[in-house]
């Protein structure tokens, strides 16, 4: 039973050995978010009884609560806390301490040794201290901004999972005429397999017996199905749209495309750099500034002969340098703008690709899925021979309404908008050439070039004419034939189907270039004269924006690094597999929602609604989160500049010095200003329809 638990070995294949995050989060090793939701939740239960059993909390309010054992809440209670909720903390200080690493954990974690020796201090008399309610408050805020940024870190291993799951967990062996339904991870080598309609090819070769359009959009970014016949190489992922095929096996395992295809997102991945945290560097100044200050107030104290006002003073200053409101500055950001971004359809999975956001120049879309449909339409009808253009359509969309092919749909869906209805009998398919049908008590034919050619007949001039235009600007072009009996088959019309601009696209470009990004860039598997059409239909500036066309799914990578090699800061938009390698290297990856699982995990972004429009929105709220983060952070380091000279008691000698317990509210206040400031960030207008 254990084995139904064990991932696929094609699986580990298409992982491409990538079992680890690397490096890149070294000082989060071992921190799960559901610890730290865990820890928070029960400190949180914890620290209210303290809190409310503290006598400076009860003069502050002017209450009083008393029973037997009281006294007992905060050092019984308060101990629980730091042993359990601040050993993550605690641990990560002793890491930073041995890696010579100075930053955020060993800042709070000795904030948390000094207040806990200050309250177990106090409760054995040494001290007339009141530290128990800030030792447990401490504990708490950080366990809640710790495991808010912990749910933002590591995709890596997600996107991998999701490339392997494109292919199938079982294929059909041909085995001595017998057809075996076998594991893919029994494939070898030399094998036959047989690929149905509609199913995904299970390991590249190539086929033996058999022709299907194939659909490659996931792997190539092809944005229609090409046709494959015997003698040629299919790749394991690709789909047979409308036949079965036999294919003989000639890469399994890592040697596949696709497990090439991980290999790419694992690399690209681990060769984005390691950002540095803001919050890590003003901690790591923080903690500089506060252990100086207490060292030297404490030597200054102890020289003018008072002892008691040294301890006071010191831990005053360790007090006030806690970093309550440095904890929240950039974690509370995170979690309000993901949170406002996801009500919008924006949803942020790398908390450093929505910082990144706001510096990018250069956006790079993936053409099919992206801006346009992915889908097909007619756009473009021509008939000959007194046949008008309505009638050519209602026939094509009747012959065509049993296939299953894109293109056909295409076709029925064009007849079906405008009402023209049709019924056709003997439907029948000539595989890899189009279809036949009989409409009207006449047989028809729809199909490509290789249809023309088996027929042998020659198209009118004014449909060729027609047809030449239309492939110039990359349309796909199909010929309604007429196959009378007895006679000569007649070219009667000519369609132009296209990949369909979503209509937003054009307004998300313009849109972009407000928003002072200075080039735009297309990118596609297409011919490079259907690139060009789209680009100059969306208004690509010529010098300006650029078209990548042709591109193999190793290309597209490269693109991203060759773009950003000249200094630029790159938005990759996408949605297939062969985006997946591109969204992982550039600056920010982000992935329309309707897309691949894999797309979606290796991208730090995803536009849930598929609406380019979206990617302004997540700009403007990347400006206004990194203000709010700068704000805070300003706010959370700053007020220790006056602060701690204060706590130190540099002014004692005018009768001006801080308390510990004013040292806690001041500490206590510096939170709420950056808990207010952030939710600033609910008026940034996200949505196209508010903007």
């Amino acid at each position: 039973m254990e084995q139904e638990h064990q991932p696929p070995a094609h699986q580990d294949a298409v992982r491409g050995g990538h079992h680890g995050h690397g490096g890149g989060h070294d000082k989060h090793a071992g921190h799960d978010p559901e610890q730290f939701r865990r820890k928070f939740w029960l400190s949180l239960a914890l620290t209210l009884p303290i809190v409310a059993t503290s006598h400076m909390v009860m003069e502050w309010f002017d209450y009083s609560i008393d029973f037997p054992g009281i006294r007992w809440v905060g050092p019984v209670l308060g101990s629980v806390v730091f042993c359990y909720g601040g050993w993550p903390f605690l641990v990560g200080g002793v890491r930073e301490v041995r890696a010579r690493t100075p930053g955020m954990m060993l800042l709070i974690s000795v904030a948390l040794v000094v207040a806990y020796a200050a309250s177990v201090a106090t409760s054995l008399g040494a001290f007339d201290l009141d530290f128990w309610w800030e030792l447990a408050a401490l504990v708490t805020i950080m366990l809640l901004g710790h495991w808010q940024e912990m749910k933002a870190i590591g995709q890596a291993q997600g996107a991998l999972a999701a490339l392997a799951a494109l292919l199938p967990d079982d294929a059909e062996r041909v085995d001595d005429g017998e057809v075996r339904r076998v594991p893919v991870a029994e494939l070898r080598v030399g094998d036959v397999v047989l690929v149905r309609s509609g199913g995904r090819v299970p390991a590249d070769g190539r086929i033996v017996d058999g022709a299907a359009a194939l659909d490659e959009s996931m792997i190539t970014g092809e944005s229609r199905p090409v046709s494959r016949a015997v003698g040629d190489r299919v790749v394991a992922g690709t789909v047979a749209t409308d036949s079965a095929l036999r294919v003989r096996v000639e890469a399994v395992g890592e040697d596949t495309a696709l497990a090439g295809i991980g290999r790419l997102v694992a690399q690209a991945q681990a060769s984005s750099g390691r950002a540095q945290v803001l919050a890590d560097r003003f901690a790591a100044l923080l903690f500089y500034v506060a252990a100086v200050a207490a060292v030297v107030t404490f030597l200054a104290w102890g020289v003018a002969g008072n002892l008691g006002q040294a301890v006071v003073r010191t831990v005053t200053v360790l007090v006030i340098a806690c970093p309550h409101a440095l904890g929240l500055a950039i974690p509370l950001v995170i979690a309000l703008s993901t949170a406002l971004s996801a009500r919008a359809g924006i949803l942020v999975k790398d908390r450093l690709a929505l910082e990144r956001m706001r510096t990018v120049d250069t956006v790079l879309f993936d053409k099919t899925g992206t801006l346009t449909k992915g889908k097909h339409t007619v756009t473009g009808v021509a008939a000959a021979g007194g046949l008008g253009e309505d009638e050519a359509l209602r026939i094509a969309g009747a012959v065509e309404a049993d296939s299953e092919h894109p293109l056909a749909r295409a076709l029925v869906q064009a007849a079906q908008d405008r009402g023209l209805r049709a019924r056709a009998r003997d439907f029948r398919s000539l595989t890899g050439r189009g279809v036949q049908a009989v409409v009207d008590d006449t047989t028809w034919a729809v199909g490509g070039p290789a249809l023309l050619r088996e027929l042998g007949v020659a198209v009118p001039d004014e449909l060729t004419r027609a047809a030449e235009g239309w492939s110039a600007r990359g349309a796909a072009v199909l010929h309604l034939v007429r196959l009378p009996q007895g006679g000569r088959p007649q070219v009667a019309a000519g369609f132009a189907l296209e990949d369909e601009v979503r209509p937003e696209a054009r307004a998300a470009i313009a849109e972009l270039r407000e928003q002072g990004v200075k080039k735009i860039v297309m990118i596609t598997g297409d011919a490079r004269p259907v690139a060009e059409a789209v680009a100059a239909d969306l208004g690509f500036r010529p010098g300006v924006d650029e078209v990548f066309a042709e591109v193999l799914p190793a290309d597209k990578d490269k693109a991203v690094a060759e773009l950003q090699a000249r200094g630029l800061t790159v938005a990759m938009v996408g949605d297939g597999v062969n985006d997946a390698p591109a969204l992982a290297r550039a600056d920010v990856g982000l992935a329309i929602g309707a897309g691949t699982d894999v797309a979606i995990e290796s991208a730090g972004v995803i536009l849930a609604s598929s609406d380019p429009r979206a990617v302004t929105g997540v700009i403007r709220l990347s400006r206004a989160s990194y203000r709010k983060m700068l704000q805070n952070l300003a706010w959370a380091a700053g007020y220790n500049v006056v602060a701690i000279p204060l706590a130190a008691g540099v002014l004692a000698w005018a009768g001006i010095a801080l308390s510990p317990a004013i040292a806690a509210v001041l500490m206590s206040a510096s939170t709420i200003v950056v808990a207010l400031n952030a939710q600033l960030l609910r008026r940034v207008r996200l949505t196209p329809d508010s903007q």
